[in-house]
């Protein structure tokens, strides 16, 4: 919540728009009285219902207006179609509303006043024009949904499921799409253990290119309905209906084997020689996936590539020096330690008695 107000009052600063109070919240207003809190924020509760209060840790789903006290709207979430789903915890600080949401139940809904001046204290923050001393940030909320921790585990488990359950369905009618596409067409592709199925028009010995090298490549692509949907040859870009305004038509260049572009191209290229064509048939699992590109190329979808390299820069390597060779050290003669002079025994005389 701290950083959704921080981005609205970035967006508000460039471009604000009046909000008109309903009839039913002016109503509310008219009838109520504010409460305010112990940190200075008063709320008013508009539609008390009687269901449990928001729990520490409940799971919340709800859709808020963020305004100036003088009706400007800094976010609609009603309009933007965009609810906020959020676990609820202990505050950190004013802005997030965590102090506020236990005061509330299901389908509740309240109008809440922070004063600025509690949001720009001590130059943390830079204060926009629209929020003069003395005002204040205002939020209308409508709680939609509270759900225990669990529930919304399982809740979010039972979609991911569907998801995946409707994905794998997505790959089995890719996996037939690509068969028919093959068949009908009498193509005689190689394929590789990654699932690319490739054909080289025209082969040719020159080098060919390996991961880091940089290469530049001529292309046309097409979904398998035949939709043209980009090409670097103006002529097939025309022909296709395409429009590409300040599109440079010529080779692009990149680093093959980096992850510069989809893999299924870093793949088949390096099958490739300088100056050869092939025609690449590219699975989504080596390309877009799940999600698809742009409004051509839909989330499962095996793209056909026609591919010349005209040209292959091999990557320049760095050519160590040879290492020299230990400098042999000459040994120094030993020092010699003065020699220790001996003193002779001094020998036992043995008096001999005269007889």
């Amino acid at each position: 919540m701290a950083l959704l107000f921080l981005l609205s009052v970035q967006v508000s600063a460039q471009s604000k728009k009046k909000a008109s109070k309903s009839k039913k919240a002016q109503t509310a207003v008219a009838q109520s009285k504010a409460v305010v809190m112990p940190n200075g924020v008063s709320y008013e509760i508009f539609t008390p219902n009687a269901s449990e209060k928001i729990k520490m840790n409940d799971v919340i789903t709800f859709n808020f207006i963020q305004k100036t006290d003088k009706d400007s709207v800094l976010f609609n979430s009603f309009e933007a179609g965009r609810p906020v789903t959020i676990a609820v915890d202990s505050s950190r600080n004013i802005a997030d509303l965590m102090y506020f949401f236990p005061l509330m139940g299901e389908k509740d809904s309240a109008l809440v006043k922070i004063p600025a001046d509690s949001l720009f204290k001590d130059g943390q923050m830079e204060r926009p024009s629209f929020f003069p001393a003395g005002s204040s940030l205002q939020f209308v909320i409508r709680v939609d949904k509270v759900q225990s921790m669990e529930q919304a585990m399982a809740e979010r488990q039972k979609m991911m499921d569907a998801q995946a359950k409707t994905a794998d369905s997505l790959k089995v009618n890719e996996v037939s799409i690509l068969e028919a596409f093959v068949s009908k067409n009498q193509l005689k592709m190689m394929s590789t253990p990654s699932g690319l199925r490739y054909t080289v028009l025209r082969p040719t010995t020159k080098v060919r290119p390996v991961a880091g090298d940089t290469v530049y490549v001529n292309y046309i692509g097409r979904t398998l309905s035949g939709k043209l949907f980009d090409s670097s040859i103006e002529a097939e870009a025309k022909k296709g209906g395409l429009e590409q305004p300040g599109r440079n038509y010529e080779p692009i260049s990149f680093v093959v084997g980096e992850g510069e572009v989809i893999p299924g191209w870093d793949e088949g290229l390096l099958l490739l020689n300088e100056g050869s064509k092939a025609r690449f048939l590219i699975p989504s699992s080596l390309a877009y996936g799940p999600r698809g590109a742009g409004q051509d190329i839909a989330p499962f979808s095996t793209l056909d590539f026609e591919v010349e390299l005209i040209k292959v820069v091999p990557v320049k390597k760095t050519v160590q020096a040879p290492k020299k060779a230990p400098a042999v050290r000459k040994p120094s003669a030993p020092k010699l330690k003065a020699p220790i002079k001996s003193t002779p025994a001094k020998k036992t005389t043995t008096a001999t008695k005269k007889k």
